[in-house]
């Protein structure tokens, strides 16, 4: 149902409140009425009832006057009219039909005198008034007020005599005219609020069907269509999972801290890895391996995962990077595509938001979080980029100025701006004159040394690894450096990692190197400042040889100057630390369902979370305990383990089929 929809048929409901609500007060104010009436009538009401029965009263009587006197229309028929006459004091009525009004002159007192009236009913209707002076000057004013009517001459006879007299009709008391009215207004009053709630009863049937229509049972096809809105999955993509994220919270609420507090624990704690998960989705991860892995600079919670096409989904997108969070188990928590191969993956170590991809037909994609999944930048296909598998890149620089670096199987190095990816902003091609019938240097992994943005050292398919210059600088020019070759590897060179730069002791020029000729190699980077003029054959410092399959991963890690992790086709990661043990790792465990492992990233953090990328789709999260927490000798410790390792490279370092001069170290 949509939002439009829903906010009519709530206001619908609202209306059916307020229509109920109000036929509520009415029934309530009604019944007020009544218990008031029971009381006793308003003054108000008992006034307008009063005035319509006195009104209605008066009219009703007709014949009678407010003196009391008959009217004509009430007396008999063929009977004069009696006149009743105000008369002042003094004044007498003559039998002409005048009035003689006597008064005092110069008198201040006036004496009213005894009347005698007499009625002469058989002649004339005349009414006499004596006075009797009492010593006191009269004189007479006659003045004319009517003329008596003349006498009228009944005649009796039978059809008089037995004329039918109406009986008068009952009188009717105020009282009872006053109850009659009132029971009348109630009648209409009653008639009203009967109508009234008619009218609200059949609206709010009429609401009532109007709602059930609304939320009526939905077809199928009405429910596909709500269920393939695009808002909808969006909600639902969304509200799934943050309640995903807090079922997977895998703190326990009820932990008793009093509990244990006196022991002292497990000796062998700390020299064991654990597994903390293994990220997998059906929907995107069958049938498809992983490329590269990469954890988020801002939000440890967080990495990204490149995979290969699915052979067996010829529908879905051939390259995909899938963004898992530590929180959300069951499913990525961003997917991006890609039309062809990602075969490597990075986040941006300045935007939190951005994650970078190379892909198998050159391209380089920028996808965004807060988009969709098609990347928002991409570069040409075309000469000016890449046109060759992109295995390898990284981000360097700082904040404000930055670049992201890009290598291809063609040898040719691109450097990016993050904003502009229509061309590159620098092209390097890496040839090498010795090559037989090419002298293009198939790149398969770099690095940069810590503090370093234009010198980077590559490992290429031959096993060789070269030193390279973005530009030209003291005695060395741009492009690849061909006489420095880093030779002991017998197959392709399948991971390049410096020592970071931390803790009180510099070791950013020891580089390890993973081969498919199962083995991990310690090297130590010539210096910058003594490039050679001629060939020089560079061999390793150590040779780690346990591996029983392709070493596919290796790196340092991030805070404990003698750790590393290698991966490998046999499925094993192994942990090594130089300062215990340089014949065995410290720590072998086998990985998942013992295929190979492809990739191996530690956190940025603290380094206590690897993250291994397997070709069964799965990228195993393995956390390594109190082993990231290097002591304070540590790095006094490596000192002295890399001298010895020295010594003896420089005993047993010799190439195989080589007669150039060895060199280990500087």
């Amino acid at each position: 149902m949509s939002d439009k929809r829903r906010a009519e048929i709530e206001a619908k409901r609202a209306k059916l409140a307020e229509l109920r609500k109000a036929r509520a007060d009415r029934q309530r104010a009604e019944t007020d009425r009544r218990q008031s009436e029971s009381a006793g009538p308003s003054s108000v009401a008992r006034r307008d009832v009063d005035d319509l029965v006195n009104a209605l009263v008066g009219g009703s009587r007709g014949g009678f006057d407010s003196t009391g006197d008959v009217t004509p229309s009430s007396s008999l028929p063929g009977t004069p009219p009696r006149q009743s006459a105000l008369l002042h004091s003094g004044s007498a009525l003559s039998p002409s039909g005048r009035v003689s009004r006597q008064s005092d002159v110069g008198s201040d007192r006036l004496f009213m005198g005894s009347m005698v009236a007499s009625v002469n009913s058989a002649t004339d209707h005349v009414m006499e008034r004596t006075l009797t002076p009492r010593s006191i000057d009269l004189i007479d004013v006659e003045q004319e007020l009517f003329e008596l009517p003349q006498r009228e001459r009944v005649i009796y006879n039978k059809e008089v005599q037995t004329t039918a007299v109406e009986p008068e009709a009952p009188s009717i008391s105020e009282e009872d005219i006053r109850q009659q009215i009132l029971r009348e207004r109630e009648r209409e009053l009653e008639a009203d609020r009967l109508a009234r709630e008619k009218e609200l009863e059949e609206e709010s049937v009429q609401l009532d069907k109007e709602i059930e229509r609304e939320i009526r049972d939905l077809t199928e096809e009405e429910r596909a269509s709500i269920v393939t809105a695009p808002d909808f999955l969006d909600f639902v993509e969304q509200s799934s999972k943050i309640v995903q994220r807090a079922l997977n919270d895998g703190y326990d609420y009820i932990r008793d801290y009093t509990v244990g507090t006196e022991t002292n624990g497990d000796d062998s704690e700390g020299k064991r890895v654990k597994r903390i998960c293994a990220f997998y989705d059906e929907r995107y991860g069958k049938n498809r391996s992983i490329t590269d892995v990469d954890w988020s600079p801002k939000y440890p919670e967080l990495s990204v995962a490149s995979y290969n096409k699915n052979p067996a989904a010829l529908n879905e997108p051939d390259g995909i990077a899938a963004v898992w969070n530590l929180h959300l188990l069951e499913r990525p928590e961003f997917v991006f595509h890609s039309q062809s191969d990602v075969l490597s993956v990075t986040f941006s170590p300045f935007h939190s938001n951005l994650v970078f991809g190379g892909t198998y037909s050159g391209q380089i994609l920028l996808w965004d979080t807060r988009s969709k999944h098609l990347p928002v930048l991409k570069t040409p296909l075309s000469a000016a980029g890449h046109t060759h598998p992109v295995y390898a890149m990284q981000m360097v620089g700082t904040q404000n100025a930055h670049n992201l670096i890009t290598s291809s199987t063609d040898g040719t190095v691109c450097s990016w701006l993050v904003d502009m990816l229509a061309q590159p902003q620098e092209t390097l091609e890496l040839v090498h004159a010795g090559h037989n019938k090419t002298g293009e240097v198939a790149v398969t992994t770099l690095d940069f040394p810590d503090n370093e943005t234009t010198t980077f050292w590559v490992g290429t398919e031959e096993g060789n690894v070269y030193q390279a210059n973005r530009y030209d600088r003291a005695g060395a020019k741009a492009g690849l450096n061909q006489y420095d070759i880093y030779k002991g590897h017998a197959g392709p060179v399948m991971g390049l990692h410096f020592h970071p730069l931390v803790g009180p002791v510099d070791f950013s020029d020891l580089f390890l190197t993973a081969s498919v000729d199962w083995t991990v190699k310690l090297w130590r980077a010539k210096s910058l400042a003594k490039p050679s003029t001629t060939a020089q054959a560079i061999a390793p410092i150590y040779s780690f040889d346990e591996a029983d399959d392709y070493v596919y991963g290796v790196k340092w890690h991030p805070t404990h100057p003698a750790l590393f992790g290698t991966v490998d086709g046999s499925g094993k990661f192994d942990l090594w630390n130089l300062n215990t043990d340089t014949e065995v790792p410290v720590v072998s465990t086998n990985v998942g369902s013992g295929r190979a492992i492809n990739k191996l990233e530690w956190d940025r953090k603290d380094g206590r979370r690897a993250a291994l990328g397997g070709s069964d789709g799965k990228l195993y999260v393995y956390d390594v305990g109190d082993m990231a927490l290097p002591r304070e000798s540590e790095w006094t410790d490596l000192q002295k383990t890399v001298t010895g390792l020295t010594g003896v490279g420089q005993v047993n370092g010799i190439v195989d089929g080589e007669s150039t001069r060895i060199i280990a170290g500087r």
